[in-house]
């Protein structure tokens, strides 16, 4: 229900020209465009830390045709780019917005580095496209990722940083994108050998002089605070949206509760929603998404719960994708649901049904996978969860969830039962309800696809992003590998996610719109509380934050030409 502005409730302090809501990787850019541009910004966030999901995550950025891979002389074009998502998207988002993602991506990093000095990004050599065959694909890829950043040049504002355990390795240890995949390998490579070493003496050599370094998506919000603490553009953490304001029909200011108390804070220009999506939400993940579902299965941030959307949609909003989400195959632990990324490539696993059936090509990209994961399920064979499974030779040569090669997993995943062992593929088979013969005959014809290299049911290690998460030290194919050596081990495996991405449909201006195609009036939004420019695909490593922060950048340069127009007129 529209609440009409009453500057009657709102204190002079509380006047705005841009209120951003929400502090992730996509609003901090919009607040910094928009005060770039002059505009007095305010920044406000839900819960007590900054960051939300783009914190938690690995930090990467797919923007085609960037700066940082130009200057590294990488090949790309805007219209390899164009061709790519035409190919992999297709008709499930706007062509429109599409285009406006690859004409003013590569322009949101050069603002960042010529106009911040904190934001930096470094390549992710090698790191394929998701769908690198497809028309437009880059096997070499398109991605980029923060440069490490020192935690201590946040002084006290480095306490509310969103953290993950997960993704902060002990003993101070930092790890980029670049590294990790080497270092899957410690075992098997020189390369992932020197790169341990090489970690662990800088790491050393870091506390020596009191570093705190941070890397991944906890360095690029990291840097984008630190650019808007340069820029004194305040945030409010512990804000939470309520509705917004409305006068005459135009968005003006926000509503919200901050310390049990509820305020108004105007916005004379407009709202820029980068609030997240709604993966924490349980009724609305009940009434959009496909059962089996549940909060417990994401990564994302815990303040998403879609609060954004809500209240767009009481204003009229309308939304697309509503069903979908940064699918992931997940691991449920007792510090959560753990997102599988290179498990699932390297060779001697593999991925089956309750049928005890391979069902997908377990390299293949995380959302490819759960797809798969929902489109057998309802064919009324179990795939939720399924089972991944590997032997003793996969334990010995990689690292599984954050378990180093070689080391016992830990003795609390088999007592609660997160990982189930037995000494042969029978028992196994037993102990997970799967019928033994069945299981028998899945391996012994897998491990005849390793023996030739050639997997003929699914193409596992044809594109090159199996690859990438491949062993080129594993002949004649980095994917595949025999499973036989005991024990034998399970882990169920639960359609998890990164966060939701269906939500507010936008134009081409990141305005949200109404079911008529009509713009609201000084509404914009970015990120996973917006439909996916993405569709019902992914890209590449990074296609969540790039278009997250590419939108924040158009939203905000939006609203300022505006600005600019009115004060013309005055």
């Amino acid at each position: 229900m529209a609440r009409e502005a009453n500057d009657r409730d709102i204190p002079a302090d509380d006047l705005y020209d841009v209120v951003v809501v929400g502090s992730g990787a996509g609003g901090m850019v919009a607040a910094l465009v928009a005060r770039h541009h002059g505009m007095r910004v305010l920044v406000i966030e839900k819960a007590d830390h900054f960051g939300g999901s783009s914190a938690l995550s690995g930090g990467n950025v797919w923007i085609p045709n960037n700066p940082v891979n130009v200057r590294a002389g990488v090949e790309d074009s805007l219209d390899d780019a164009r061709s790519y998502l035409n190919a992999i998207v297709g008709d499930s988002s706007s062509s429109v917005r599409r285009e406006a993602f690859l004409r003013a991506g590569p322009e949101v990093i050069g603002f960042l580095e010529q106009h911040t000095h904190w934001v930096r990004f470094q390549r992710v050599p090698g790191y394929s496209d998701y769908q690198p065959e497809q028309p437009g694909g880059r096997p070499e890829g398109r991605s980029i990722e923060p440069v490490p950043v020192d935690a201590r040049a946040l002084k006290a504002e480095g306490a509310h940083l969103n953290r993950e355990d997960v993704l902060t390795p002990p003993g101070g240890l930092w790890i980029t994108t670049a590294e990790y995949r080497d270092l899957m390998l410690i075992a098997r490579t020189w390369r992932g050998k020197r790169q341990a070493v090489r970690i662990a003496i800088r790491s050393w050599f870091g506390r020596l002089r009191g570093r705190r370094m941070l890397a991944l998506g906890a360095a690029g919000t990291a840097r984008l605070r630190l650019a808007m603490m340069d820029a004194d553009i305040p945030l409010l953490l512990g804000t939470a949206l309520k509705d917004l304001l409305v006068d005459n029909g135009k968005v003006v200011g926000v509503v919200c509760e901050r310390e049990g108390e509820i305020s108004q804070i105007r916005a004379r220009s407009g709202v820029i929603l980068a609030s997240g999506g709604f993966e924490h939400n349980a009724s609305m993940r009940d009434e959009y998404q496909e059962a089996p579902i549940t909060t417990a299965w994401t990564s994302g941030a815990s303040g998403n719960t879609g609060d954004g959307i809500r209240v767009a949609v009481e204003h009229g909003a309308t939304t697309s994708h509503m069903d979908r989400a940064w699918w992931g195959p997940s691991v449920l632990t007792n510090d959560g649901a753990f997102f599988i990324l290179s498990e699932r490539g390297l060779p001697g696993s593999i991925m089956v049904n309750a049928a005890a059936s391979r069902f997908v090509n377990e390299s293949a990209p995380y959302v490819t996978a759960v797809d798969a994961m929902y489109d057998g399920h309802r064919s009324g064979v179990g795939h939720i969860p399924a089972y991944l499974i590997f032997d003793q030779t996969f334990r010995n040569r990689y690292a599984m969830i954050a378990t180093p090669p070689r080391r016992r997993l830990p003795r609390e995943w088999i007592d609660d039962g997160t990982v189930v062992m037995a000494p042969t593929l029978r028992e196994l088979a037993k102990k997970l309800d799967l019928d033994p013969d069945a299981l028998d005959a899945t391996v012994e014809r897998f491990n005849g696809f390793a023996r030739s290299g050639n997997d003929v049911d699914f193409g596992r290690g044809e594109s090159a992003y199996d690859r990438y998460y491949g062993d080129p030290t594993n002949s004649p194919n980095p994917n595949l590998g025999t499973l036989g050596k005991p024990p034998f081990y399970a882990f169920r495996v639960v359609p998890g996610d990164l966060g939701t991405n269906g939500g507010l449909d936008c134009d081409e201006h990141a305005r949200v719109l109404r079911a008529d195609g009509t713009a609201i009036d000084g509404l914009y939004a970015t990120g996973n509380c917006t439909s996916a420019v993405m569709g019902r695909s992914y890209a590449g490593p990074g296609a969540t934050i790039g278009p997250a922060m590419t939108f924040g950048f158009v939203a905000a340069r939006h609203l300022a030409s505006l600005d600019r127009t009115e004060k013309a007129k005055l």
